[in-house]
Formats: C-alpha cells, structure tokens, sequence
C-alpha cells in the first residue's frame, strides 16, 4: 500500500492524513509540511485564495506509480547479480593492473594474468544471463509461438492434474458407498 492509499493512516502524534490531492498545488502550497489532525481547520495562504475553498490540508510527497516492466524471474535475477560483480572485479583488476604497470610495481604481471582470467569470466557470466533467460522464457511460456515448448508442458500437466481429480473422484465414490462392489474383504 503506497503513500497516497495511506490517508486516514494514524501518523505520529495522533495526527491523521487527510483531503484529497489538488492537482494544480505545488510544493510550497504545504507551508508545514506536515499532516494536520483531523477537525482542525487550516488556513489558506493568499496565494490559494483565488482558487476557492479547495481542500490544502495535504499533498503527498510522492505519488506511486505502477512498475513499467515486470520483476525478472529470479534465475535470470541471480544470474545477472552474478555477472554484474564479474563485471566489477574484472574492471578493478584491469585498473591495478594498469596501475601497478605504469609504477614498475612486482604486482603488475600477476594482475594482467588474472584480469585476462576475469574478463572471460564476465563474458561467460554476461553470456549465461542472456541463456538463462532464454531458457527460462522458454519453459514459462513467455514465448507465444506455436512451437514453444511451455505451451506442450502446460498441456501435459493440465492433463496430469485432470487424470488425479478423476481418480480421487472414483476413490471418493467408492468410499461413500462403504466399499460396496469390493471382491475381497482382506
């Protein structure tokens, strides 16, 4: 629940957040700042005046938006984590290296060694993001062609789940009738 769903929210000191947002209210419209209690009345500055009796009790700071784009899907997530700290370590390694190069330092040779090492990690690490992701739209289903594989796997399962219901069904049945039709006591 964001910011402007929170009115009438109990804030601290008792106070409560009150009145609807006026669209045309700039920042210096709230002189305080703060939320006034309900009941007490406010005054209008000079500058509102000429607008009316609109209600300047409170404007959010903030209005929340909606996300323009979906969560990743946490093993596309993961992996993107993975090679953004690659990524990092091998552009670090890269400047000590340059660094310890250019001062005659004894470092300098084992950090090229390992910054060449590094930077295939990260381009294997960018590379595994992109294929997770892949992998994983492929087997959710984001892709919606006549050929993706989700679609097959989604059939399959409804079918499992379909194929269970009636079994339980018929278990059930035969339970209710007490076990009647039963070949053998045992």
């Amino acid at each position: 629940m964001g910011t402007a769903e929170r009115r009438g929210a109990p804030r601290a000191g008792g106070a409560q957040l009150t009145g609807p947002r006026d669209p045309e209210a700039t920042d210096r419209d709230n002189s305080g700042g703060a939320a006034e209690p309900l009941g007490r009345e406010t005054e209008v500055p000079a500058h509102a005046a000429g607008r009316g009796a609109r209600d300047q009790r409170y404007r959010p700071l903030w209005v929340e938006e909606p996300a323009r784009r979906r969560r990743l899907p946490d093993p596309v997530r993961t992996a993107a984590v993975r090679a953004v700290l690659l990524i990092a370590v091998t552009l670090i390694q890269a400047m000590v290296a340059f660094l310890g190069t250019m001062a005659g330092s004894w470092l300098a040779f084992p950090m090229v060694i390992s910054s060449v090492v590094s930077t295939i990690a990260a381009t294997w690490g960018a590379l595994d993001v992109w294929v997770t992701r892949q992998v994983w739209n492929q087997r959710n289903g984001v892709v919606s062609v006549p050929s993706s594989t989700a679609r097959a796997l989604r059939r399959e399962r409804r079918r499992t789940r379909r194929q269970e219901r009636a079994a339980e069904r018929a278990q059930e049945r035969i339970r209710r009738r007490g076990g009647a039709g039963q070949l053998s006591h045992s």
